[in-house]
């Protein structure tokens, strides 16, 4: 990673407590109610690279004793530099060692299978990964959703994953209670797909 340039660093939450608190009630919305995106919101001034939500999203879930896998576009990029003097965490390079992944729109990424699985006894260990996306579209015909969190069943169209990504969620969902939980970040929105949701794609 590049010497960080200190001059160009901009502030983390107009107030660190109570952005915090507002991300963590986000993030727990957007995970308890699979497939339903939510505005993430604001409260800082965030780096220049990778959307907003993301970035707001791991300013309120790192701290110092978590470590962070960033794609090529971010390891590299102010964003990088923000969050380890904000939150302290530690920047890994391999991604399987890493408890959070951000990944920006349009990078090469590893694959949901190379992250953190967690275990039978402590599937809580797993790594998050943060995706970037075009665009979250809520109730439209894209993908549909079943299990906890979703009454029935919900729609939700995205725009903008990476190549190959609903084949390696089937794989993630069937490795239950192992597997990684994603975030899928759009500039302004998140939407939480944990582990335990299934997704069929029924739209174009």
């Amino acid at each position: 990673m590049s010497i960080p340039d200190l001059n160009t660093l901009v502030a983390g939450f107009d107030h660190e407590a109570f952005g915090s608190q507002a991300v963590f009630r986000t993030a727990l919305q957007a995970l308890s109610h699979p497939a339903c995106p939510v505005d993430m919101p604001v409260g800082a001034a965030a780096p220049r690279h990778g959307h907003m939500a993301a970035a707001v999203l791991l300013l309120g879930l790192l701290d110092a004793d978590t470590r962070l896998w960033l794609s090529p576009a971010l390891a590299d990029s102010d964003a990088a530099t923000w969050l380890r003097f904000h939150t302290g965490c530690t920047l890994v390079s391999d991604a399987a060692q890493a408890q959070f992944c951000w990944l920006a729109q349009g990078d090469e990424w590893p694959g949901l299978a190379q992250l953190e699985q967690g275990s039978e006894t402590w599937p809580d260990q797993s790594a998050t990964c943060v995706i970037e996306v075009e665009r979250l579209q809520g109730n439209a015909p894209g993908w549909t959703l079943q299990g906890p969190g979703i009454p029935s069943e919900r729609q939700l169209k995205v725009q903008g994953l990476p190549h190959g990504f609903e084949d390696q969620w089937q794989m993630n969902h069937a490795n239950f209670p192992r597997g990684v939980d994603v975030f899928l970040a759009s500039p302004t929105q998140i939407a939480g797909l944990p582990r335990t949701t299934r997704l069929q794609h029924t739209g174009v």
